[in-house]
C-alpha cells in the first residue's frame, strides 16, 4: 500500500482553525510532523481530552498511536517544550510519542532578547513579533551559526559554537542595544541540561520518515501561519523567518514533494491577522470588537486581540494557488449565525483600478476592499450534523467561497469541538 501524506496550511493570515483539522485528521494518522516555526504561534484543540493550546507539540499528540515529530524545519524552545509536555502529561495525555528531529534548531535565550530589540528598532517596519525569538533562531540558522537540538548532547560542541557565538551577540546586545552580556558557562550548563531533558525524544529522522514511506503509513504535515506570512511569499517585512507553505513541508519535514497526495488549505469564514502588514478588509470600531468578541479572536500564545475583517478571496486564492490546495477546510461558519448580510471581499479597487490578483504589499496596503454582499442565514449552525443539513443561506455562502478561491470544500467547521466538523 503506497503511503498517503496530507499537508495541512493556512490560507489567510494564520490562526484559522488548522488545529483543529490536524486533530480530526490524526485519528487516522500514523505520523503527524510539525514542520516549521515555533513556539510563536498556537493551535487551540478541543476534544474528548480537554482544551489544549498548543504552541510547540504537534497536534497529532491525542492519538496514541501516531507520532508526533518536531521536525527538522522548527525552531525548539527546550524548555517551553518541556513545560508543554509536562501540561499535557497532566491532563491526561500520553506524550511517549512526541520525537524531536536532532538536526532541528534550538531557540536560545540571547535570541528571545534580540527578538524584542531588534523589532522595537525596526519602527515603521516593525513586525510586531510575540518576542520569542524565532526570528533570531532562524536568522542565526541561516547565518551557519545556530546551535542545533543534536548539539545538546556534546559538551565540548556547546562551548566551542558559544564562544564564537557570544562574541557577535554579546558586542551587538551591549554596544548597540545598551544590554547585559550572556555568560557563557551558564548557556553550556542550561544547554547540557535541556539535552538531557529531550535525549529519550531526539531522533534522526531520515530513517523514521523513509519508513513510514515504505510501510505504506498515513503521515500528516502540520504548519503554523500561512503564505501570507511566509518570509518570500508573503506581505513583507510583515511575515515569519520560515515556509509555511506545502513546499515548505517538504523541506521542513524531510520528505520527497511527490509523496504529498493532498493539500487542506483551512480558512475562517471571515478573516483575522495578528501583528502588522496590510488587512483590506480589516474592520475597526464597534463592528470590529462585535465580531471579534463572537469569534473569540485572542492569540493562543500571546492572549492579544487579533485584528478582524471579512473574508477576504483575493488573499485566500493566492494563498490556495501557491499551496496547491487540493480541499478547503472553512473554520467557525457559525460566529456568522447572526448577521443578516454578510459581505465577502471579491477584488480590490487601487487608484481607481479594479484590481483582483493579490498585488505587491506597498500596494496591498492602500487597497480598498470590493464587497460582494451575500445573504446572512440568522439561525443556529453548531448542532447541524451535515452540509446537507445546513440553512440554504449557509451553504450558498460556503459555495460562492469555494467557487472565488477555486478549492472544493473539504469540511467546514460549526464549533470548537472535534465533532462540530461537517466533512464535504
Amino acid at each position: 500500500m503506497a503511503a498517503s501524506v496530507t499537508v495541512v496550511v493556512g490560507t489567510q493570515w494564520g490562526d484559522e482553525g488548522k488545529g483543529k483539522v490536524v486533530d480530526l485528521l490524526s485519528t487516522e494518522t500514523n505520523m503527524c510532523v510539525r514542520f516549521q516555526g515555533g513556539g510563536n504561534a498556537g493551535h487551540t484543540v478541543i476534544n474528548e481530552y480537554g482544551t489544549f493550546k498548543l504552541h510547540l507539540v504537534p497536534s497529532g499528540v491525542f492519538n496514541p498511536q501516531c507520532i508526533s515529530l518536531l521536525g527538522t524545519g522548527t525552531a525548539i524552545d527546550p524548555p517551553a517544550l518541556v513545560e508543554e509536555l509536562r501540561e499535557i502529561t497532566a491532563q491526561g495525555i500520553n506524550v511517549e510519542n512526541v520525537k524531536v528531529s536532532d538536526r532541528a534548531h534550538v531557540v536560545m535565550p540571547y535570541h528571545k532578547l534580540l527578538d524584542k530589540v531588534e523589532d522595537e528598532a525596526r519602527g515603521a517596519y516593525r513586525v510586531d513579533t510575540t518576542g520569542r525569538g524565532i526570528g533570531p533562531a532562524y536568522t542565526d540558522k541561516v547565518a551557519r551559526i545556530g546551535i542545533r537540538v543534536c548539539d545538546l548532547l556534546h559538551e565540548q560542541v556547546l562551548r566551542d559554537k558559544l564562544e564564537i557565538i557570544l562574541r557577535r551577540h554579546n558586542a551587538v546586545l551591549t554596544n548597540v542595544y545598551g544590554q547585559e552580556a550572556f555568560d557563557l558557562e551558564q548557556l553550556v550548563a542550561e544547554c547540557l541540561t535541556w539535552g538531557e531533558q529531550l535525549r529519550p525524544r531526539i531522533v534522526d529522522t531520515v530513517p523514521l520518515m523513509r519508513t513510514a514511506l515504505r510501510d505504506g503509513k498515513r503521515i500528516m504535515l502540520e504548519g503554523q501561519l500561512s503564505a501570507m506570512k511566509d518570509i518570500d511569499w508573503g506581505s513583507y517585512p510583515f511575515v515569519t523567518s520560515s515556509s509555511p507553505t506545502a513546499g515548505g513541508a517538504a523541506v521542513g519535514a524531510g520528505i520527497p514533494p511527490r509523496y504529498i497526495d493532498r493539500v487542506i488549505g483551512v480558512a475562517k469564514s471571515y478573516s483575522t491577522q495578528v501583528g502588522t502588514g496590510p488587512m483590506p478588509t480589516e474592520l475597526h470600531g464597534a463592528e470590529g470588537d462585535h465580531l471579534r468578541e463572537l469569534g473569540g479572536e485572542y492569540g493562543a500564545t500571546t492572549g492579544r486581540p487579533r485584528r478582524i475583517g471579512w473574508f477576504d478571496s483575493v488573499v485566500t486564492r493566492y494563498v490556495t494557488e501557491l499551496n496547491g490546495c487540493t480541499g478547503l477546510a472553512i473554520t467557525k461558519l457559525d460566529v456568522l449565525d447572526s448577521y443578516a448580510e454578510i459581505p465577502v471581499c471579491t477584488g480590490y479597487r487601487y487608484q481607481g483600478e479594479l484590481v483582483t490578483d493579490l498585488p505587491d504589499p506597498l500596494i496591498h496596503e492602500q487597497c480598498e476592499p470590493v464587497y460582494e454582499v451575500l445573504p446572512g442565514w440568522q439561525q443556529s449552525t453548531s448542532t447541524i450534523q451535515s452540509l446537507t443539513g445546513l440553512p440554504r443561506n449557509a451553504r450558498a455562502y460556503l459555495d460562492r467561497l469555494a467557487e472565488l478561491t477555486g478549492v472544493p470544500l473539504h469540511s467546514v467547521g460549526v464549533g470548537p469541538h472535534r465533532n462540530q466538523t461537517l466533512l464535504a
